[in-house]
């Protein structure tokens, strides 16, 4: 462990208007711009498998850090294989000021809201983690985007004493929350913000912060009344890019936290200790009913199962990702795990080695026994030739998102920009790429869709960081089910 950690410390010291972003294949894409009804809800995780295909994604792009000053951007990308304009940006829609760094997103309305008529999925939920705004953009005509609101980093942390929204998920009673990562200075515990349906600052969402060390995700289940959530940083630490010395300083998380949803208060902590330093995303089973989920620690490289037992719950290390010696690196490189999603029917498990370079997919059919059944290669660090050979790619494989049905994985490359700069630093002027993977869902299996590609590195304003995904009708991440 402790060379995986010495590694990544010494890689620590290595080296727009709207007229602008005007596209004129919308008129190509007239089949996409006629949406006058939003995003479906679904009963269950069985009827979400059954909607239609996805036709668009919402992917945003990221100039900070790049060195282009123009504000960062909402892309709209065609995925309709069907489609003339089929694997290309459609559209742009620039939020109004530099500097935001979007990264993780989220819905007004998903399916914890199935059966109330006065719910829809129309509004993405779009923070900054540099500037601690959230952009409230109305996605009523899905291939053109417009901005409705923009609530001030200023005003939430006046407000609240909390800074840096990261995960958005709705709520069942129409509320929205929100982690933020930090406190009005940027630094730790930070807490979970509550927004109204009229994107309002309700205020605080928890009553206590006590056994609170920092924030990252999380993925609440109201029939076990608990809500897990993981830990990162405080803002000030990671913004500086990663250092050794503060992982060693005790300035990154090792737990996991179980709260009492009801209370609002943290019921017990699970110490994750060596083998779980900084554990990231958080997935519960889609099936509401379960007690089981997965959690990826990124610099132990160590993906975790929790599940309850009895009136507790435990934590348990079920893959290892063994660090690779590579030429130039004195020490094994990790493989940095940054992201997982599950399929609706908890049966896939798929993971990103954002350094190794590796996605991987695993039965998880029996999850404290996953098994491997799929990987790609999509660049990384190791010099590992691509499962693609005609393509060379900037960074590793980082966010994911998986198809309702379960049948195509989505896969950009851009983890958070000072990193990028730190471990990938010709990202800034190359840009990240945005993939689809075909899912063998019956055997196990992945395979590149090779006529899939988005070249971020393209973009008519300069090279573009690209991350999370969202699907106007849904995704393997977006909708709980209560």
């Amino acid at each position: 462990m402790m060379q995986r950690r010495e590694f990544l410390g010494l890689a620590a010291s290595a080296p727009l208007s709207a007229h602008a972003f005007s596209n004129n294949l919308l008129a190509q894409h007239a089949e996409h711009t006629d949406h006058s009804a939003c995003g479906p809800l679904y009963a269950s995780p069985k009827a979400a498998m059954q909607a239609e295909r996805e036709t668009l994604a919402f992917v945003p792009a990221i100039y900070s850090g790049t060195g282009t000053k123009q504000p960062d951007y909402l892309a709209v990308v065609d995925v309709d294989p069907h489609s003339l304009t089929y694997s290309q940006v459609v559209s742009r829609l620039p939020m109004p000021n530099v500097g935001d760094e979007l990264h993780h997103f989220g819905w007004n309305a998903c399916s914890s809201c199935h059966g109330d008529p006065t719910k829809s999925r129309r509004y993405l939920v779009l923070p900054g983690l540099q500037s601690g705004r959230i952009h409230i953009i109305d996605v009523a005509q899905p291939a053109r985007p417009e901005l409705h609101k923009v609530l001030e980093g200023r005003e939430i942390a006046e407000k609240t004493n909390l800074s840096t929204p990261h995960t958005v998920h709705c709520l069942a009673d129409g509320n929205i929350m929100l982690s933020m990562l930090g406190d009005a200075q940027g630094e730790g515990p930070g807490g979970f913000l509550l927004l109204d349906e009229k994107f309002d600052i309700v205020g605080n969402w928890e009553r206590s912060l006590e056994g609170m060390n920092f924030n990252y995700d999380f993925w609440y289940q109201p029939r076990h009344n608990v809500m897990v959530s993981s830990e990162w940083a405080a803002p000030n630490t990671v913004r500086k890019g990663f250092n050794l010395e503060d992982v060693q300083g005790g300035k990154y998380g090792h737990h996991l936290h179980f709260w009492d949803w009801n209370e609002r208060r943290i019921d017990q902590s699970i110490d994750l200790g060596e083998t779980g330093l900084i554990p990231l995303e958080v997935r519960f089973h889609h099936d509401p009913e379960s007690v089981h989920g997965f959690v990826g620690a990124a610099l132990s490289s160590t993906m975790w199962h929790w599940h309850r037992a009895d009136s507790s719950w435990k934590a348990d290390p079920v893959i290892a990702v063994e660090p690779v010696e590579a030429e130039g690196w004195p020490f094994p490189v990790p493989g940095l795990i940054t992201d997982l999603v599950l399929s609706l029917d908890d049966r896939w498990l798929y993971f990103s080695n954002w350094l190794h370079g590796d996605l991987r997919q695993y039965d998880v059919s029996d999850p404290a026994n996953p098994r491997l059944t799929g990987q790609v290669w999509l660049g990384g660090v190791l010099g590992r030739p691509s499962s693609w050979p005609e393509k060379e790619f900037v960074g590793g494989p980082q966010m994911l998102q998986l198809s309702l049905d379960g049948k195509r994985l989505y896969v950009t490359s851009s983890l958070y920009s000072p990193w990028d700069n730190q471990f990938y630093p010709q990202m800034a002027k190359s840009g990240s790429y945005l993939l689809q993977i075909d899912c063998d869902t019956d055997q196990g299996g992945l395979a590149i869709n090779e006529r899939f590609h988005v070249d971020f590195g393209k973009e008519p304003l300069g090279p573009a960081r690209a991350h999370e995904i969202r699907f106007p009708g849904g995704d393997s991440t977006s909708d709980i089910w209560v």
